[in-house]
């Protein structure tokens, strides 16, 4: 499966915008996490391009989400290391590879910075520092649905959270167009 197809599906399964976008925040985040790791950027790219892909579906059902995924996406042609990061990102499969961590560190991170563009005065992820970032993390009212514990496993991959933060920063800056921000 290429990009544009896993895009399409991304598409085609998921209404809301918001979901879209949290996914390209994602996989642009994977995508710049891989070459770090000597990953394959297009394989870690459809990692976090696919990870929501049944949200819908196990929206009332959480302990679904991932293996779902990973079920209707069980005949594509994607590496098992893409369905099983999928499956990990949501706790059903352990975290056993640079990738698993890299998704489900990342996955709570980019709700965290996208909150931190919406309260800043102009709503640009460019106008995003680590400073302000850093504020915001100690204050756990902020975001509250982004778990500091499951970002702050990016340890897990030898990266400091500053590091870390900085580094999803950037990726989503990359693609700020395409994320409304």
């Amino acid at each position: 499966m290429n990009r544009e197809e896993a895009l399409k599906l991304v598409n085609q399964h998921l209404d809301n915008k918001n979901l879209v976008k949290h996914c390209l925040a994602v996989e642009a985040c994977m995508r710049t996490l891989a070459p770090r790791f000597n990953g394959d950027t297009d394989t870690w790219g459809l990692a976090g391009l696919l990870h929501d892909l049944d949200y819908a579906y196990t929206a009332d059902d959480p302990e679904q989400h991932g293996l779902k995924t990973a079920e209707m996406l069980a005949e594509s042609g994607l590496v098992p290391e893409i369905l099983h990061a999928i499956k990990a990102h949501n706790g059903k499969a352990g975290l056993d590879s640079a990738m698993d961590v890299a998704l489900y560190t990342t996955d709570p991170t980019t709700g965290f910075i996208i909150a931190c563009a919406l309260m800043h005065p102009d709503r640009k992820l460019e106008s995003i520092d680590l400073r302000f970032m850093q504020k915001r993390f100690k204050a756990k009212a902020f975001a509250r649905g982004a778990s500091r514990e499951q970002m702050a496993e990016c340890r897990r991959m030898d990266m400091e959270l500053d590091e870390f933060l900085s580094t999803c920063l950037a990726a989503m800056t990359g693609i700020a167009g395409d994320l409304g921000l």
